[in-house]
This record gives C-alpha cells, sequence and structure tokens, in this order.
C-alpha cells in the first residue's frame, strides 16, 4: 500500500495536480492539507471517477484537510477529542481528519502556524500539539500514521540557513520539543531514514527562487506507530512536483508499506 501527504495549497486551484500525482505515483492513501474549502466546494468528480472516496473537513478559505483512498474510508474522525480552537469567539478549525484505511488509521493534519514566539497563536500551536500528543499515545500501539503538515523544523538539517530562523517559529525549543515528544511516546519518523539530510526539505516559499535555489524547510512529516513503521519498505519526497507552474509550495511525502 502506497500512502502520500501533501499541503496541496487549495485543493480546488490544484485538483489536476493532484489527480495526476496520485496517477502517477499509483497512490492508494493522500492525506491532504490546506484545502481552503467547505466540503461542498471541493472539485471531487474526478477523484471518484478515478475510484476514490473522499473525506473532508473545511470551513473557508483558510485550513481544510482531508483523505482520498481507494482502500476504504472508514470510522472517520473529523478532529481528534479535546482538540483546541482558535479565535474570539473560539472555534473549532478544520485542520485534523482520521479515517481507517486498508487497515491503517491515518491522522491528516495541519498543525497550526503560529506565526511568531510571541503570537497567541504561538501558544495556540503548542496547546493544540500537547492535546494531539495526549489522544495519540492511546493510539501508539495499533498500525497509525499521524501525516501531515508539522509546522516545525526538527532538526538544523531541516533548515536551510539557521541564522535566517533565529527570530522565528518552527525551530524554536518548545516547538522542537513538542515533536520529539512523539517519538518519545513511540512514534518514528519513518521517511528520515530513506530521505536522509541534510539539504533534504520538503516546503519551499514562493519567495525569492527559494526552490530553485533550494532553500527550505521540512516541515511535512509522516510519524507511524511501531506496528505501521515495521511495515514500511520505502518513502520518498516528490520534489519535483514543487516545480513549475502553479505547483504547490509543498512537496508531497510518500510512504510504501506492506
Amino acid at each position: 500500500m502506497r500512502i502520500a501527504t501533501w499541503n496541496v495549497n487549495s485543493l480546488r486551484s490544484r485538483i489536476g495536480r493532484v489527480e495526476a500525482f496520485l496517477e502517477r505515483h499509483d497512490v492508494d492513501v493522500l492525506a491532504l492539507q490546506e484545502t481552503k474549502a467547505r466540503e461542498d466546494q471541493l472539485p471531487l468528480m474526478g477523484l471518484q471517477s478515478m475510484g476514490y472516496e473522499v473525506a473532508a473537513c473545511g470551513t473557508n478559505q483558510w485550513n481544510g484537510v482531508a483523505l482520498v483512498s481507494r482502500v476504504g474510508l472508514d470510522d472517520v474522525e473529523v478532529g481528534f477529542p479535546g482538540m483546541p480552537g482558535w479565535g474570539d469567539p473560539v472555534a473549532a478549525e478544520s485542520r485534523a481528519i482520521g479515517a481507517t484505511c486498508g487497515g491503517v488509521r491515518v491522522w491528516s493534519l495541519y498543525v497550526p502556524n503560529g506565526r511568531k514566539p510571541d503570537d497567541p497563536h504561538y501558544v495556540y500551536k503548542l496547546d493544540w500539539l500537547a492535546r494531539l500528543h495526549d489522544v495519540a499515545t492511546d493510539w501508539v500501539e495499533g498500525p497509525t500514521a499521524l501525516v501531515g503538515d508539522w509546522n516545525i523544523a526538527p532538526r538544523d538539517e531541516d533548515v536551510f540557513d539557521m541564522a535566517q530562523f533565529a527570530r522565528s517559529t518552527h525551530v524554536t525549543p518548545p516547538e522542537r520539543a513538542a515533536f520529539q515528544a512523539f517519538l518519545d511516546s513511540g512514534y518514528v519518523d519513518v521517511v528520515r531514514p530513506h530521505a536522509p539530510g541534510p539539504e533534504v526539505y520538503t516546503y519551499w516559499d514562493y519567495y525569492r527562487q527559494r526552490y530553485e535555489r533550494n532553500r527550505g524547510l521540512r516541515i511535512d512529516f509522516v510519524l507511524g506507530s511501531p506496528a505501521f513503521a515495521a511495515r514500511v519498505t520505502h518513502a520518498f519526497i516528490d520534489r519535483e512536483e514543487r516545480a513549475g507552474t502553479g505547483a504547490s509550495d509543498h512537496a508531497p511525502v510518500v510512504v510504501d508499506v506492506v
């Protein structure tokens, strides 16, 4: 089975790329983030004609997550238990959706950005991660994959220039500690052994030809429970999907499991 995750940065804008990606790589399950639309606004007919089921949640032009599967889409959950909200008044955002696909519990996750270390959104980000960790420890015994855009670069080698991020989110000790907590609980970064750094990234800003100069960040991950990690045979980052006109600023991450 082939599982992929991709921050698509608007599914409506890139549905053609998504359909071509699924066909080109023969993907069984695709987790999407930043779909940027309500469910009724998503262009799903092409995916359905290809044999895929889709579960999605979205509220507006921000956030949004989805799961696209041709190996089953059972026990769909929108949001995880205890997931915090954001705003005034506080409301749940569309940042997590889970389902069982081919016997694997897959969660598509879009972790809050955090904006700046002194911003209330940064506190929200850390709280969101802590709440996710609390429930994810209960899932670690089964075949579980926590996949998506984590908005954290856990190691210095995951950043093209640490000096430029000295006062930025994504690399602060609390964020890195939050990411490490999942690893300490038994989850495994199943991609790193197959795509080791340095200079291996999943995100390149549109600014100043960052992609062309390979000045990126590694912030998209597949964290697998031990039962899932033991089944992984190969993984890669489809870097070329970031190229060309109309590309997302993220590249898909792909994992093969037996």
